[in-house]
């Protein structure tokens, strides 16, 4: 039986070298018994072992059954044998539903109104694998299974049912009429077991046009895998940008948490990499997995506090703001924990 506070941390690439730890600090702080097991995954690892996902790794992540996740860098040509480890871990736990809040921080460059949920299938659709060459012509197969729907609809309606928000079902049903029209009827059959939470639905361009216009529009969208990912990243954006936005993937037994970012090659040991989506990952393990919502509470205040006295990371100042690095944002906010 899984510990509820054992966690397996996998810094992985880059930045995620800086930005895991200050999380695993700041869980530190709320979480007394948290239990701490390291592990190795990502680019860097594949090029000394040979594998991008060791098996001790998947076997800690599986041991602990809850996950911390740095960031991947992956190179930009074909490499014999490479396999991306974040999506091979979130297929090998069966993380189907992953979970990516977005909202306005007081800070300039994010927009007041933002209050959104993304959750979005994680394991079907066209990151399902199935891609194949046949001569001249490449094929990737798009599989949306009932099975796969409704898992993922029930975890959305809980949700929503819970933090009494207005689920979207976002489709284009209209051109897909086999894929996403299945996708659509199944999550209207799920929604009719929740009559107390509101049901809309949106084409997904429209969707999109409408989130940039009006951020405040969209409670909580529930999204095939390709549009949950374009959409969330559109909307962490609309937050701003990735480096504030965290990320949980959630199964039946195991859950990975891991900031929405890259590895970000281009500021990695500068010691300026924004570690708020992190510590936020941090801090969905604690609301939805170990079920300590006063602990995650605790750490979205000490953020907010932070963010409203003025720090800021490079990549979330505004012009003529005064920037500070990944440790001083990390020590600000444990300063401000209550």
């Amino acid at each position: 039986m899984n510990n509820p506070h054992r966690l397996c941390v996998i810094p992985g690439d880059g930045v995620g070298k800086e930005v895991i730890p200050a999380a695993v600090a700041v869980l530190r702080d709320v979480l007394d018994d948290l239990e701490i097991v390291e592990a190795e995954a990502g680019w860097e690892t594949f090029r000394q072992t040979g594998s991008a996902l060791p098996p001790e790794t998947l076997d800690a992540a599986r041991e602990c059954g809850s996950v911390l996740f740095g960031a991947v860098a992956s190179p930009t040509y074909p490499v014999e044998g490479y396999r991306s480890p974040i999506v091979a871990l979130r297929r090998a736990l069966d993380v189907f539903a992953n979970i990516r809040p977005l909202k306005g921080w007081p800070i300039s460059t994010a927009h007041p109104a933002l209050d959104l949920i993304v959750v979005r299938e994680n394991t079907e659709g066209l990151y399902g694998g199935k891609e194949r060459l046949e001569g001249d012509t490449a094929i990737t197969e798009r599989v949306i299974t009932r099975a796969g729907t409704r898992r993922i609809a029930r975890v959305a309606y809980e949700l929503a049912e819970a933090d009494h928000r207005r689920v979207t079902i976002v489709h284009k049903a209209n051109v897909i009429r086999v894929g996403d029209g299945l996708w659509r009827s199944t999550c209207l059959e799920i929604a009719a077991d929740y009559p107390d939470v509101e049901t809309d639905e949106g084409i997904v361009d429209a969707v999109a046009y409408h989130l940039v216009r009006d951020p405040g529009r969209y409670d909580l969208l529930l999204c095939p895998n390709l549009y949950g990912d374009i959409l969330s990243d559109l909307g962490a954006g609309l937050g701003g940008g990735l480096g504030m936005a965290p990320s949980l993937s959630l199964g039946d037994q195991y859950a990975i948490a891991e900031p929405t970012h890259g590895a970000a090659p281009d500021i990695t040991g500068k010691g300026i990499a924004n570690p708020i989506g992190a510590i936020l990952s941090g801090a969905l393990l604690a609301r939805h997995r170990w079920q300590r919502p006063d602990a995650a509470d605790a750490i979205e205040e000490a953020i907010s506090r932070v963010l409203e006295a003025g720090l800021r990371t490079p990549d979330i100042a505004g012009p003529g703001e005064t920037t500070v690095g990944t440790e001083a944002i990390t020590q600000a906010v444990r300063d401000a924990l209550p």
